[in-house]
Formats: C-alpha cells, structure tokens, sequence
C-alpha cells in the first residue's frame, strides 16, 4: 500500500526558511529525516506530496493509500493507529486531521469518518521546533536505528567512554576523544570521523561521512548531518548535512540547512542581553513572531554561507543562497539571495549564486542539476518582495 507524507501550504509556510528547496519530510531531526523515520516504522518506501515547484527533484505520490501529515513525528502507537484505518477513514488529534485512509475511488467531496486519537503527537511547527525536540528525537532514532545489532568495535585506547548507549557504524574512526554518554545515547554514523581531542557529549549524532573536527567541544541534543564538518563549540543544534561549520565559533540552538558554510571564528548568539523571550522573522505572516524561547540562535536556508568572524544577532533567519561578511551583526531577517552586510545588501543573482554551488556541490562529488536551477529559480521569484532594496 502507498504512504504519502502530505506537505500543507501552512505547515510549509511557517517552516521556511528550512523548506523552501524541499518537503518538509525530507528535514532531519534527530539522526533520520521525517521520512526515514516513517519508513523504519512502516517498512517500506515513503514519498511525498508537496508544493507544485518541488515536483522535478520530490516526484508526488499518487493514487490512494495511507497518507500522513509531514510534519508529524511518528512514534509506535501513531503508526498502530494509522494502519488500522479503513478506506475512507481520518485520524484527528483535538480537532487536528493528522492522516488518513484513502483510495484512488473515493470522492474528493465525500466526507471522510473521524477516528479520534488520544495517544502522543509531536508536530514540529516551527523551525526552532526542530532543536528544541531534537534531543527527544536522538533518543528516539537511536533506538530505531541500533535495536537488534551490534556496535563495531571502539579499538582506540586513548578514547574515553563514559555511559553504555554508544553505538558506532562500519568505517568510524575515532581518536584521543571523550564521548560522555551518560545523559544520553552517542550515535557515530558510517564512515564518520573524531578527531584527537573531541569532546562530545549525548545526546549526540553525527551521520555518515562526517567530521568533528580537533578540540570540538560538542554539549549535547546536537546533531551533524552527513558530509559535513563540525569544529569549536556547538549545542543543541541540527545541521541537516553537506555543511561545514569547521572552525572554532559558536553555534547554539540553530538550524542550519544544507551545502551552508560558517566561516572561521563566526558566532551567534543565543540569548538575549535581557533574558527575555526571543522573536524570529516568520515567513509565513511576515513579522516577528515570539517563539516563547530564551534560547534561541541561528536559522539558515541552504546554500547560504558567510565569512570569518561573521557574528548573528539572537534568533537570526537566513534565507536560501545568502552571501554575507562583515563584523558588524547581521539583521535579524536577511532574505534569500542577498550578498553584502548588515550596511548594503545587494542582490545575488541566481547565475552568479549557481557558478558557487556547483563548484561547492562537486566537491561532495554532487552536481546542481538543471531541475535544481528551476526551483531555485522560483525562489529568487518569489521572494523578491523580501530584498526592500530593490524597490528603491
């Protein structure tokens, strides 16, 4: 039976920057992305339905079956209660529609039976959703991902373990580290690297073919997407993997996208100078929202990179394929395909923005396809009316 991840234009909308390339299935919280973690619950291939301008790299799912709110994490009793609907079925959550049941023969106006659910749901609504769950998230994956195998080997002597949830895959490599796995499960991913003199604690995951770099200092509900490099200090964040933050700087409750780069020496805060609650640029009512946060650092869209000693003010948004440098702090929202500092942004034109991608995309052996191009392209569109400077 076909399962479908179904994307809303809300849901969409008040996760951008982080989904303006992508569904929202395919973000990654804890060590899987939404849909990897559906697919270890079902077994099976899971796809999406998203926006229309997604469709030439994220084909949609079609016909009937089984489909799922995206933006819902999935636990045991969900996907019990999910396969147990009948065609024609809904599953709601107080007054929420979280999935459903139906078949290529079912009308589109024909009203749909409700079967309430009184279990767990966690929804990630916002982008700083995704690092204020991710330590639950880390617990939860490392337990779909480990049960019933077995860790290879930690071989070097100089290495210091403290707790037992430490689970390495084939091809991990690690040196004169100290991995601190008492509050929680340490996940080393295949082929991935720690070098002398790391300090990492749990909950902690780091994803295939990556890289914490010398005298990293890592403090936990922190996760490091695959093909990436993490050094200096960095906490309960998520970078969803072909990034680099590789330098000393600190990174601290942020939600850094793909094919990003932090320049050496570059800082965000995460707390305000008065405690308060932080405010974030929303997308999605094109404000500043509260997010009921102390802690709060950086989101960045994919492809943005900035310089050395780069500093981002608390609760920054960065939008997609943003250029940035300058010491001073940045704005609090700096819209996509920017180029500059926080005293003139100018715009980064698209053709200009793909000679760097495929020159950083091929050094992950990756290419920027023309289909890549042609979303990227809607995005320079519509966010236009985001870069004021234009309009004068």
């Amino acid at each position: 039976m076909q399962i479908a991840l179904i994307d809303s234009e809300e849901s969409r909308a008040h996760l951008l920057p982080l989904t303006f390339l992508k569904p929202i299935s395919e973000l990654r919280i804890g060590i899987l992305t939404i849909r990897e973690k559906w697919e270890k619950y079902f077994s099976q291939e899971v796809l999406p339905i998203s926006a229309d301008y997604l469709e030439p790299n994220f084909p949609r799912a079609s016909g009937g079956g089984i489909w799922i709110k995206s933006n819902l994490l999935p636990n045991q009793e969900l996907k019990n209660a999910i396969v147990s609907l009948n065609p024609g079925e809904q599953l709601v959550h107080k007054e929420t529609v979280i999935g459903g049941h139906t078949n290529a023969y079912t009308s589109a106006g024909q009203e749909a039976k409700q079967i309430h659910f009184e279990g767990k749901v966690d929804l990630v609504i916002a982008p700083w959703d995704f690092f204020r769950k991710n330590g639950e998230q880390i617990r939860a994956d490392y337990q779909l991902v480990t049960q019933g195998r077995q860790s290879e080997a930690l071989t070097d002597p100089h290495t210091m373990v403290y707790g037992e949830d430490v689970f390495l895959e084939p091809g991990v490599s690690i040196k004169a580290a100290v991995l601190n796995a008492e509050n929680g499960p340490i996940y080393l991913g295949k082929n991935a690297t720690i070098h002398e003199g790391a300090l990492i604690k749990g909950p902690f995951a780091i994803c295939e073919s990556s890289h914490v770099n010398m005298g990293a200092k890592i403090r936990g509900d922190a996760t490091i997407g695959p093909f990436s490099k993490v050094g200096g200090e960095y906490s309960n964040s998520i970078i969803m993997g072909y990034s680099n933050k590789a330098h000393d700087g600190f990174l601290g409750n942020s939600v850094i996208g793909e094919w990003c780069n932090i320049g050496a020496a570059s800082d965000s805060s995460n707390l305000k100078n008065n405690y308060r609650d932080v405010q974030v640029w929303s997308h999605a009512t094109n404000r500043y929202e509260d997010t009921g946060l102390q802690f709060c650092g950086l989101i960045m869209g994919d492809h943005s990179r900035c310089s050395i000693n780069t500093m981002f003010n608390t609760g920054t948004v960065v939008g997609v394929s943003a250029g940035l440098f300058g010491t001073d702090f940045h704005k609090k929202f700096v819209p996509s395909f920017s180029w500059g500092g926080r005293e003139k942004y100018s715009t980064y034109r698209p053709e200009k923005a793909f000679e760097t991608m495929e020159m950083v995309m091929a050094r992950r052996n990756r290419n920027l396809e023309a289909a890549d191009k042609e979303i990227l392209n809607h995005v320079f569109e519509v966010t236009a009316k985001n870069r004021t400077w234009e309009k004068k």
